[in-house]
């Protein structure tokens, strides 16, 4: 099993900045899986937003994001991040964190990941 924890979502202006991490546990975790970050809006369907592979090397971005966005991780901590700066309000929603061992690469860039969190708010008011 897979445990997925987000934390560090809240409320911000517009132009501001969050840091939100996930922590990742469970006995068949491992450092080698590909994390990303996703998110849903209200009343939206879920899209990707980043996602990085196991060693940190590659990443990738939903082009909205670019430029704005940063997803990293700590291996030794189980442990991926995301900045997030520039907030606008369309960047509004809950923001989950997924794993899932048989994607890597491009493969990433998806919505059908097999473990995820259970979501931390992000709100940006304008």
């Amino acid at each position: 099993q897979v445990q997925l924890v987000e934390s560090g979502g809240g409320l911000v202006q517009a132009g501001g900045s969050l840091r939100l991490s996930c922590a990742a546990s469970g006995r068949t975790f491992s450092t080698n899986y590909g994390m990303a970050w996703l998110r849903q809006a209200p009343g939206k369907e879920r899209e990707f937003v980043a996602a990085i592979n196991w060693s940190g090397g590659n990443s990738y971005y939903q082009d909205s994001v670019k430029g704005r966005f940063t997803i990293s991780r700590d291996n030794a901590k189980k442990s991926v991040y995301l900045q997030m700066n520039s907030l606008k309000p369309e960047d509004t929603g809950v923001y989950f964190c997924a794993t899932d061992p048989e994607l890597d690469g491009l493969g990433l860039v998806s919505i059908e990941y097999k473990y995820w969190g259970q979501g931390t708010q992000v709100t940006v008011s304008s």
